[in-house]
């Protein structure tokens, strides 16, 4: 990115996406320092930041994962990096979407891995050092992976960690489970007995070390057991 006026570098294009007016503020005054970032926008809605991306063409989005009412930062991200605004459209017809990094309090397993999922260039901790959120917006706006230290660390031993060895039953069940459905349900797609049905839960769930249907869900989307 060039400035036409000089031909030195442009400006990285931030548009910041919090439901909190007194963080939003925080993160404004705080980009207003740093050289090499301009803020052009600010949201503290996913619906809002995907309205003003298709306008303002940024070249980062600054995103919080949880936005309160309405769509949350993760559908927000995965809208805003496939080009989808709230009409439907491609982003203000640029022919580019902007790259997103989130910018959070949350650090599980499963917000990091949905974020990334959807498309997230970047995940920094709120708790981070304004130089390292700088570094990584710069990093963001060029497509480069900017990671905080703890959440890299939870990224490589998950990338490290053997996964639970499912039977073909069991990933059978655990995908109609991943639909909704219910035992009874289960039981009449697969052509088995209800109690069947829940004896392979049980496994299931000692396998990936839960005890509901949605931890069992939500742990086979981290470790990519769903097809």
């Amino acid at each position: 990115m060039t400035d036409p006026a000089d031909g030195g570098p442009a400006p990285v294009r931030i548009l910041v996406c919090d439901d909190h007016v007194v963080v939003r503020a925080g993160l404004l005054a705080l980009l207003d320092s740093a050289p090499g970032i301009e803020v052009v926008g600010e949201a503290g809605t996913g619906e809002e930041a995907l309205a003003l991306a298709a306008r303002l063409a940024p070249d980062v989005v600054l995103m919080d994962l949880q936005l309160g009412a309405g769509i949350d930062g993760v559908e927000t991200t995965r809208r805003l990096t496939t080009g989808t605004t709230v009409t439907d459209t491609t982003a203000a017809g640029s022919g580019r979407t902007p790259h997103v990094l989130v910018l959070t309090t949350y650090d599980t397993d499963a917000d990091i891995t949905r974020a990334i999922e959807a498309g997230a260039t970047g995940y920094l901790l709120k708790a981070e050092r304004p130089e390292e959120l700088f570094a990584a917006i710069h990093a963001a706006a060029q497509g480069r992976t900017a990671l905080s230290g703890p959440v890299a660390g939870r990224v490589m031993a998950n990338l490290r960690k053997p996964r639970p060895a499912l039977t073909d039953r069991e990933r059978d069940i655990l995908a109609q489970l991943a639909t909704g459905l219910g035992n009874r349900e289960i039981a009449r797609a697969l052509f088995i007995s209800e109690a069947t049905v829940k004896t392979h839960l049980r496994r299931i769930y000692d396998k990936l070390g839960v005890d509901t249907r949605a931890g069992a869900v939500a742990v086979a989307k981290e470790q990519r057991l769903l097809p």
